[in-house]
């Protein structure tokens, strides 16, 4: 099992960055791919970005350019630098890990952030 603990989330103007945080605990080993998703109210949940064991990072373009996955494996953490953030950025910022087998999927529990004008 792992388990995923996000923070970061915070109310800021339009404009402004953002960093989160997803720190994995447990069997880390296993996973192979990381990544963001978000959910707005209303609305379903929506990938963002992955990135891979090895570094290589993907985007969806509604945050390419302006969202940047990182991770530091010394401290099982990745990272999604968030600049520009517009209102339409608001939601609830979910961390994902899969490993190799179906059914190896974790999420944490979400961090909101909040972009207003």
């Amino acid at each position: 099992q792992v388990q995923l603990v996000e923070s970061g989330g915070d109310s800021v103007q339009a404009g402004e960055s953002l960093r989160l945080s997803c720190v994995a605990s447990g069997s880390v080993e296993d996973i192979t791919l990381m990544g963001w998703y978000r959910q707005a109210q209303g609305k379903e949940r929506e990938l963002l970005t992955v990135i891979t064991n090895d570094g290589d990072a993907k985007y969806v373009t509604s945050v390419k350019g302006r969202f940047i996955i990182s991770r530091d494996s010394t401290k099982n953490t990745i990272y999604l630098q968030m600049n520009s953030l517009l209102p339409e950025d608001t939601a609830v910022y979910f961390c994902n890990a899969a490993g190799p087998r179906v059914g190896m999927e974790y999420w944490g529990k979400g961090t909101l952030v909040t972009v207003s004008t």
